[in-house]
């Protein structure tokens, strides 16, 4: 895919097609108003009879506009303009990308102009366009076996209108947006797999040819007798009952100054989860392959970090394995040790991630980290408290806290912090243990974080909850890729990248 800015007419350009962006009202703004004048008001006439509502998601494809060089015109549907807003703009670039996916269109020229306020500015502007290109193109890696669909003809996307004076921003937006797409894929594509395939070993080997693929990056992909070493007691505790045998991955890009303390990234990557002895309810059981979300989620976050050459040190830590029920399996009442020495009481085996976190975050500790974030779908409680709008987000450091925000909301991909008080951890109690490993049915996700922060003192640490974001159930089940695009901007502009 290539993409770059239009600069000239949008009536002149030569392209496939155009696409303009249209409020319920009928009103064409900026670009869209000025390609009617030039086409005679053909659009003005067609909205004016009740041809295309405009209705968010809506599109019309017009073939051979007057005025117009390229043989189509798109009509993208924004939606009623007294509550138009950045979100309504990018299902109308989605949908505007979907409609030409489905046709032998191979270049559009895109002028969907977002509404004023949105806080877009040409970097974002181009940013997000190309990030949702990407998105909307993206392709589940399936095993059927039938005739595959030929792939999307789109093989060319201008963007626009930029000043001529923001085009270096906005030039630095598609660079940036096309490793955001590229990542996404990584993501999608590892945790849409079944099970079956994408083990623990799996993705240790997936993380090496990722590696290999990249100059920056290392990889190293630690065995069961390496963790024995390492005694990490909670994370060989989940694996018990599987015949996978499990794999501790890190991955490092190497960017930064010499000597400069690294971002640590920490990713939950359970391959499948079926509760263990406190086994899962079976129905939508199939969904926890997408429990290795967290781990996914590294893996891109690094490859974006090497695609972009960002000037960082950041390291990717997963640690990886099934949670399988079975003779061995570790039951409710057991007592394990953690590498970070202190015992905790399992009183929930369906309560594994944060098992396998704790020791993930106690290894971070070698790298003397400048800040550390785990991913994890963690809690059916997040889902419970935020639905799939926001991931929740606890942290023990403010400033770093406000760092994520503020990416979640650059990059469409928000979360919400919750809080972290003495009470949370209070409620962990065991009679028999340093810990347990749950609290009780109240504030189920809070009190998970506040197990993983009983192993971050010392640390600037954050934890996001990405149980309810990172996928889709129903029809539409499969990975939406979240958070790569936070996790994106936030070392973006760690590394000072933002313009």
């Amino acid at each position: 895919m290539r993409y770059d800015l239009w600069t000239k007419e949008l009536a002149a350009q030569a392209v496939d097609c155009v696409a303009i962006g249209v409020y319920e009202e009928g009103e064409l703004e900026g670009s869209a108003a000025k390609l009617d004048h030039q086409a005679r008001r053909r659009m003005s006439q067609l909205i004016a009879r009740g041809d295309f509502s405009g209705r968010a998601g809506e599109t019309l494809l017009l073939l051979d506009v007057p005025g117009v060089r390229a043989p189509r015109v798109l009509l993208a549907g924004l939606g009623p303009r007294k509550t138009a807003s950045r979100r309504s703009w990018r299902r109308a670039i989605g949908a505007a990308i979907g409609a030409l996916a489905r046709t032998r269109v191979r270049s559009t020229a895109i002028a969907i102009e977002p509404p004023a306020g949105s806080g877009l500015d040409s970097y974002l502007l181009a940013r997000s366009v190309t990030e949702l290109t990407a998105a909307s193109l993206y392709r589940v890696n399936d095993l059927k076996t039938g005739k595959k669909p030929k792939p999307p003809a789109l093989e060319r996307v201008l963007i626009g209108p930029v000043p001529a004076g923001e085009a270096a921003g906005a030039r630095r937006g598609l660079t940036h947006g096309a490793a955001i797409g590229a990542a996404l894929r990584v993501h999608r594509d590892l945790a849409n797999l079944p099970a079956n395939v994408c083990t623990p070993g799996y993705l240790g080997r997936r993380a090496k040819e990722i590696a290999d693929a990249h100059a920056s990056l290392r990889a190293r992909v630690l065995d069961e007798t390496d963790m024995r070493r390492l005694r990490m007691g909670c994370l060989l505790a989940v694996t018990r009952g599987s015949q996978q045998p499990p794999r501790f991955i890190v991955v490092e890009h190497r960017g930064g100054r010499a000597g400069a303390k690294p971002v640590v990234l920490v990713g939950k990557g359970v391959t499948f989860d079926t509760g263990g002895i406190s086994l899962k309810d079976p129905q939508a059981m199939d969904e926890m392959k997408f429990d290795m979300s967290g781990a996914a989620s590294v893996l891109a976050a690094l490859t974006l970090a090497a695609e972009l050459k960002l000037p960082l040190h950041v390291v990717g830590l997963v640690p990886a394995c099934e949670n399988m029920p079975g003779g061995r399996a570790i039951k409710p009442g057991d007592i394990v040790t953690s590498a970070a020495g202190q015992t905790v009481e399992i009183l929930n085996t369906d309560a594994e991630g944060r098992l396998i976190l704790c020791d993930a975050l106690n290894y971070a500790r070698r790298y003397e980290p400048a800040a550390v974030v785990d991913i994890a779908t963690l809690t059916g409680a997040c889902v419970v408290a935020l639905g799939a709008h926001h991931t929740g987000l606890v942290a023990n450091d403010d400033a770093l806290a406000q760092e994520l925000l503020e990416a979640g909301r650059r990059a469409d991909d928000r979360a919400w912090q919750l809080p972290l008080t003495e009470e949370y951890g209070e409620q962990l109690k065991s009679n028999f243990a340093d810990v347990a490993n749950v609290g009780g049915r109240e504030a189920g996700a809070i009190t998970a974080a506040a197990f993983l922060g009983r192993f971050t003192e010392g640390l600037a640490w954050a934890h996001l909850d990405i149980a309810g974001t990172a996928y889709l159930s129903g029809t539409q089940k499969g990975s939406t890729g979240r958070p790569v695009p936070l996790l994106a901007d936030f070392l973006i502009a760690r590394a000072g990248q933002l313009p």
